[in-house]
């Protein structure tokens, strides 16, 4: 069995690192090559860089930042926003990267998933699902950060995903993200036990116990993190930290 895998999941807009609550209010955070040299310290499993700017602008990824930071970074590293095209990819991947992931992308153009996976392998393929709950308790996938919502469920989402030949689903509660009320475990039950692929689990992670919970009761693959892991609620403000990384890995188990 595989070791479970602990990832920090940083956004960034502009160049710079934000986080969010509930997908919205972006909140700057700092520089991301400063994160990267922290995170080198720290081994971390695996950085997922998300730029939430580039879809909404319509525009191609930054290939400048992306260089920078792989130049930086000396673990593996997965980056999503604005990847429309194979050639798209290419180019994320020629700066470093390791995988691509695709949100609003995978859902407005079916054959996209099919052909990265074809080019460049599934293991570099992620689809991103971002969900929230209904006013009746159903999960409803949305794209375009959130504004747009999809047919269908999430699990039929996560299986067509799966087929079309994504190798890992980067499942993400919009209801918990940057709420710290830890993950929603029925959500990744939900979807880990109806697909065959690895399934990391975000949004809302704020101690070590619910990255333990997502993994071993949900059956996450991985646990992903934001805001736990850059940001110290004291008093009205926040700090960035960056919490003892071995700790968070053995209560993985």
């Amino acid at each position: 069995m595989l070791r479970p895998r602990l990832i920090p999941c940083l956004l960034f807009d502009d160049g710079s690192l934000v986080k969010t609550v509930g997908f919205s209010a972006p909140q700057y955070i700092g520089d991301p090559l400063n994160v990267v040299h922290i995170f080198n310290e720290k081994e971390v499993d695996e950085i997922v860089f998300l730029d939430i700017g580039a879809t909404p602008k319509r525009r191609e990824p930054d290939y400048e930042t992306l260089r920078l930071i792989a130049s930086e970074a000396f673990i593996p590293l997965a980056y999503g926003g604005g990847v429309r095209t194979v050639d798209q990819a290419r180019a994320v991947f020629e700066c470093g990267f390791e995988k691509v992931v695709l949100n609003t992308a995978a859902h407005s153009d079916p054959d996209l998933v099919p052909r990265l996976a074809a080019t460049f392998g599934s293991q570099s393929v992620v689809v991103s699902l971002d969900v929230k709950k209904g006013i009746f308790g159903k999960y409803g996938v949305y794209s375009c950060g959130g504004r747009k919502k999809e047919t269908g469920s999430v699990v039929e989402a996560a299986l067509h995903m799966q087929n079309a030949g994504a190798g890992e689903i980067l499942l993400t509660s919009i209801d918990r993200d940057g709420t710290w009320k830890g993950y929603d475990l029925d959500l990744i039950r939900l979807v880990a036990e109806a697909v065959s692929v690895p399934v990391v689990a975000c949004g809302g992670a704020g101690s070590l116990a619910d990255c333990g919970m997502a993994v071993s009761q949900a059956k996450a693959s991985a646990a992903a993190a934001g805001s736990m892991f850059v940001f110290q609620k004291q008093g009205c403000g926040v700090l960035i930290r960056y919490p003892d990384y071995d700790d968070i890995r053995r209560n993985l188990g």
